[in-house]
């Protein structure tokens, strides 16, 4: 039923000059730019040759993003709201503090499969420029201004959330926060290891090691 649906994830207004997802061409300027991003990478990757995959003006793009690190931290963020609401949805009727963790822990390291339920992200592709690109989002000069602004507040709101279930299974623990975020960037860096470095990883293949190594790391940290 669910891939039936068409779901609308919320992204502040702060985040854009003109929402997207309310026009035809903010939708395709997503679209597309997310295909070119993972095709040429960030740096390579700019408004003008999005517009040429377009057949848009390159002035057009401006008018929805104000520039391509605008651009990529709304993509940060769409995509941490995405597994947010993967999140809520996977651990609803979860009774077990320690079974609502392991979830969370499967779904943020798991390999990310295409959702039908949002037609024009391909988040096979978004997961690989947050795996590659997102530190750029979060490793710039003006980062406490950013922050100050609530951009990676959505990143943060999905640390919390798994946190809560960690201090729900171990109230003792004292680095919930640190023990997430280290989950989540280290499997983005497996993940990356796994096509390019593989001899940084032990990644083998048709199995699910990325998540299988956090899941028992997470066990042993909380002593379960």
């Amino acid at each position: 039923l669910m891939n039936d649906l068409h779901i609308n994830i919320s992204i502040e207004s702060s985040f854009y000059c003109k929402d997207p997802e309310s026009t035809e061409l903010g939708k395709k300027i997503v679209q597309v730019g997310i295909e070119l991003m993972d095709q040429l990478g960030y740096e390579a990757f700019t408004f003008k040759k999005l517009g040429v995959e377009i057949n848009s003006n390159e002035s057009s793009i401006y008018r929805y993003f104000e520039s391509k690190h605008a651009f990529l931290v709304y993509l940060v963020n769409w995509y941490w709201s995405w597994i947010e609401y993967k999140l809520v949805f996977a651990t609803a009727n979860i009774v077990s503090a320690e079974e609502r963790l392991k979830k969370s822990i499967e779904l943020l390291t798991e390999e990310v499969k295409e959702d039908s339920s949002f037609t024009f992200i391909n988040e096979v592709l978004l997961c690989k420029i947050i795996n590659t690109e997102s530190s750029k989002a979060y490793y710039t000069i003006d980062i406490d201004k950013e922050n100050e602004k609530g951009f990676y507040k959505t990143y943060k709101r999905v640390v919390q959330r798994v946190c809560d279930f960690v201090l729900e299974v171990n109230p003792q623990f004292k680095y919930p926060h640190m023990l997430i975020s280290t989950i989540i960037e280290g499997a983005h860096h497996q993940n990356y290891f796994s096509k390019h470095l593989p001899a940084l990883t032990d990644v083998e293949e048709g199995k699910n090691n990325i998540v299988e190594f956090y899941l028992k790391l997470t066990k042993s940290v909380l002593s379960l």
